[in-house]
């Protein structure tokens, strides 16, 4: 599954206090907030239920830089990726299929400097 376009921040619906499993609402559908910072997303170790979907919103709290939130995952077919200009909010939603630990980051970089991700902006997607 592929998606592209801009995502917004989710509100968390989380199943228990301390944790960043997600619940479903009435209608099924798992939410989560995710805040994009300098080189940081917040939360950043989420676990969904598979076969069931998820909704993310996504704010970028950064003054001037613009971040991505990209999965590029062959095992359990899932293939994200979207820009969220500074100051923005973006969502997505998806239904993973295959269970699995998938990583997210953003692919941003500057000539001569490191890239968000190896500064830090990644993050793990749980599929049970």
């Amino acid at each position: 599954m592929c998606l592209t376009g801009p995502m917004l921040l989710v509100s968390g619906n989380l199943a228990a206090a301390g944790t960043n499993t997600l619940s479903l609402d009435e209608q099924g559908i798992q939410h989560a907030t995710i805040i994009m910072d300098s080189y940081s997303y917040s939360p950043n170790d989420l676990t969904v239920h598979a076969g069931k979907p998820v909704e993310l919103m996504f704010r970028n709290t950064a003054t001037f830089t613009p971040h991505t939130f990209v999965i590029d995952d062959p095992d359990t077919g899932l293939y994200l990726r979207t820009e969220v200009n500074a100051g923005d909010t973006q969502t997505v939603r998806f239904t993973p299929l295959q269970s699995g630990n998938v990583t997210f980051f953003c692919d941003k970089k500057l000539l001569f400097f490191k890239s968000h991700r190896e500064r830090g902006q990644e993050g793990h997607l749980k599929i049970r």
